[in-house]
């Protein structure tokens, strides 16, 4: 779930925060353009599902998260398995509670072979990506992203958006597993405590990995 998150989390920042190429107007473009112009925070509550390839579901999770222009982030599972992950835009913190366990390492070493710098990027969008429009699909306009490289932690990307911005989006990798995130109660632009994108481990917490120094 960790390295699934912090890679579905790149996605995001990188669509949210980056302007799409005015040469391909279907309706999933525009509604993400119009969203993502003037984007500075998002926030809201999610549900995650993990689907086998025969359809069977194999996890459900939900929580909150929040999202600042360009690289910080906070997403937070709640239930049994309570987890939180927090980029400072120097940091990537993970921290599983059942385990009293954190895990800290640089962010740029997660985000450098990513969809974050890619996206950060239009030119290297449509150079890493082939992008597609797949028409409506329950109220929802959906747009592919599949990966250029022979070698890609997934198949393809879909967002599913409408005219109150991103409301779905879904991975499937190599093996024909879905995870599917659906958003709700979403917010732009609001005051955004800055506290919530700043981690310190709790006493008494084990600490895996060197984070990078902070300027």
């Amino acid at each position: 779930m960790k390295s699934f998150c912090i890679s579905f989390l790149a996605v995001v920042l990188g669509l949210l925060t980056s302007p799409l190429p005015a040469n391909e107007h279907g309706p999933a473009r525009t509604e993400l353009e119009r969203f993502a112009e003037g984007l500075e925070t998002f926030q809201a509550e999610f549900t995650q599902t993990v689907i086998a390839q025969d359809g069977s579901i194999q996890d459900q999770s939900g929580g909150n998260v929040w999202l600042q222009s360009p690289d910080k982030l906070r997403w937070v599972y709640v239930g049994d398995f309570p987890e939180t992950i927090v980029a400072d835009g120097k940091n990537i913190w993970i921290y599983d509670e059942s385990l009293q366990q954190v895990t800290v390492k640089p962010q740029s070493s997660e985000s450098s072979d990513s969809p974050l710098m890619i996206l950060a990027d239009v030119k290297r969008l449509d150079e890493q990506f082939n992008v597609a429009e797949l028409g409506a699909f329950e109220d929802v306009q959906i747009l592919e992203l599949k990966s250029r490289q022979e070698e890609s932690e997934f198949e393809r990307i879909l967002l599913g958006l409408d005219a109150g911005g991103i409301r779905m989006m879904a991975m499937e990798d190599a093996f024909g597993q879905r995870t599917e995130i659906r958003f709700a109660g979403a917010h732009k632009n609001t005051g955004l405590d800055a506290g919530l994108f700043v981690f310190t481990p709790p006493e008494g917490a084990d600490v895996v990995g060197v984070a990078a120094l902070q300027e």
